[in-house]
């Protein structure tokens, strides 16, 4: 489940950003509008956001506390203090008209701002936990689907090689298969940006029948994936495209950094590994 240490000390927009998918169409349009207007939302009142966003008072209350704040106050008064800060990465979108060095630069940004608000939302009960879960599993089982593939097959490449009993699919029928015979040594690692994804939420829902504990990577902080995770860690991107590669990019880090925390506490472990690893592979240069 989502810590409640997420909704403290938290960057306001990346909040908001992590909580778009689970809203409803005038609260997101709320929302939207938001992110593109922080600077003059700090002065103005409620009922002028709600004519702005074209919504009513209501709806722009209720976007407010879905996305994790006690009113609109409150919202404003957590952008406020953001917006004083000089950490905050500027995000601007692609423009028609815009040379290839400037559309390079901004999709670096968009990346950047990615890893930025990801960092933001990471909520460091849940990562030690996690961290202390993936220590004492007997068996690792890593799932994902679609475009969480490649992250699925890192996560694996990371943690196998420190000699953690780690299996990984990302095959539907097969991930299924593999969680009814699942017990509570097993320790699921389950990737899915949205979080709605039908196969992971099935496969995951065999796995906590049969006992297993759960560590959910996603984007949405309010899904059903994220309801079955005894842990949650949040990869936030505000990309809205197809195949985002910038959230792609913070779950790939949150995966990365789970690997080298999991690897100074087994240090002696892991560099034996890399040492026979390394000579292994040697024999494959020319």
């Amino acid at each position: 489940m989502v810590s409640d240490s997420f909704k403290n000390n938290v960057n306001s927009l990346a909040r908001i950003r992590s909580r778009l998918p689970t809203l409803a169409a005038a609260e997101r349009q709320a929302a939207d509008w938001v992110l593109q207007n922080s600077e003059y939302l700090i002065h103005s009142s409620m009922a002028q956001v709600a004519n702005q966003c074209g919504v009513s008072d209501t709806t722009v209350l209720r976007f407010c506390r879905a996305a994790g704040f006690r009113g609109y106050m409150d919202l404003k008064l957590s952008i406020a203090r953001d917006l004083a800060s000089p950490t905050q990465i500027v995000h601007t979108d692609i423009a028609e008209g815009d040379d290839p060095p400037t559309i390079a630069q901004k999709v670096f940004m968009t990346h950047i701002q990615s890893l930025y608000d990801t960092l933001e939302v990471l909520d460091k009960d849940a990562l030690n936990q996690a961290v202390d879960m993936i220590i004492k599993a007997e068996r690792i089982f890593i799932i994902g689907v679609g475009a969480s593939n490649p992250i699925v097959q890192e996560a694996y490449n990371k943690f196998f090689r420190l000699g953690l009993n780690c299996h990984a699919q990302t095959d539907s029928y097969l991930q299924l298969m593999e969680a009814s015979l699942v017990g509570k040594e097993t320790m699921v690692i389950a990737i899915s940006q949205s979080g709605r994804s039908t196969d992971p939420i099935m496969t995951l829902e065999e796995a906590k029948r049969n006992g297993a504990k759960a560590i959910v990577i996603t984007g949405n902080a309010s899904s059903p994936l994220t309801e079955l995770a005894d842990v949650t860690l949040l990869a936030v991107s505000q990309e809205t495209r197809a195949e985002a590669i910038a959230s792609r990019i913070a779950q790939m880090s949150i995966v990365d950094a789970l690997y080298v925390i999991v690897s100074l506490y087994m240090l002696q472990d892991t560099t034996r590994n890399e040492d026979k690893i390394g000579k292994a592979l040697s024999q494959k240069t020319l």
